[in-house]
């Protein structure tokens, strides 16, 4: 009798224990729905407002002609080469130097406190200012490298910048890649080098084009950089050799927004809309990429 009296409570508990659980899974939701929220509706808004405020400003005159009448009319044609020109240009300097870093301290550095204290320079070099690397880039490839103000230095600076996100993301993904996959292709005759090449990079290609996608927009909308190492107010000529100034975007829309009275707000926003096309066209074009690698992978 006493053992069945006492046993009564423990299962009316077990409902109101599994109730609780369920409340505060519940409550843990909502939370965590509204702060997704209360993140994505204003940026939403952000961006429909560029729309509705810049598309009217779009034509084939604003995309191919040269700002005139102090920059109140005309286009964005120099801004918008000069950007390209930079993100191929740090394109070209920052990923094979970042995935070669990666590759060496994940599959040939020692784990040991030097590549510890590497990898947290790395982190920390990613939090850096984009000003601070504007100064950098000012004092070593401006003054320094005698580079001048030009496409060169400006692009140098956005490689360095861009360089911490590159290594730090491709060396994860380099590191998800199963242990197993290298162990196979070592015991079947390949050498370290070749089971990289083929096993490794191939399966981790989609965590890498994550790293570089990111640092590449970073850079292509960056303003104080290139303020310092190659972006000019107006140039009535597109640039001839990397050794010349050129306009760009971020810097254009900041100069427009803010150091041209009457500014007709259009422009503003067009040419806000412009570089927001161009940003989320990189990351569309490296979403389509890494859907069909990771298509591709293996495990």
């Amino acid at each position: 009798m006493g053992v069945m009296q006492n046993s009564a409570p423990t299962t009316r508990s077990q409902p109101s224990s599994s109730a609780r659980r369920n409340a505060v899974q519940t409550a843990g939701f909502a939370g965590l729905t509204l702060l997704a929220l209360f993140t994505v509706i204003p940026i939403f808004y952000i961006v429909a407002l560029i729309f509705v405020q810049g598309f009217p400003a779009i034509s084939w005159e604003f995309l191919s002609a040269f700002p005139s009448q102090g920059m109140r009319a005309g286009g964005v044609f120099p801004a918008i080469l000069g950007t390209v020109y930079l993100t191929f240009f740090t394109t070209l300097f920052a990923v094979p130097l970042g995935i070669a870093a990666a590759i060496y301290l994940s599959e040939y550095a020692p784990d040991n406190l030097w590549t510890r204290i590497i990898r947290i320079a790395i982190i920390n070099l990613a939090g850096i200012p984009s000003i601070v690397y504007g100064l950098f880039g000012l004092g070593i490839f401006v003054i320094f490298f005698r580079l001048g103000t030009s496409i060169l230095a400006a692009s140098f600076t956005l490689a360095i910048m861009t360089l911490p996100v590159v290594i730090s993301t491709a060396e994860e993904a380099l590191r998800s890649v199963p242990q197993s996959f290298r162990v196979v292709s070592i015991s079947l005759g390949a050498t370290r080098w070749q089971t990289i090449q083929r096993v490794v990079l191939p399966q981790s290609l989609p965590g890498i084009l994550t790293g570089v996608i990111l640092g590449l927009e970073r850079a292509a909308g960056e303003t104080a950089p290139i303020l310092f190492t190659g972006a000019a107010f107006y140039l009535p000529i597109l640039p001839s050799s990397p050794l010349d100034a050129t306009m760009a975007l971020p810097y254009h829309l900041y100069v427009v927004s803010t150091q041209v009275p009457g500014m007709p707000v259009e422009i503003q926003y067009g040419t806000a809309l412009v570089l927001l096309v161009l940003v989320l066209g990189l990351n569309i074009l490296a979403t389509i990429i890494r859907s069909r690698a990771r298509a591709r992978r293996q495990w």
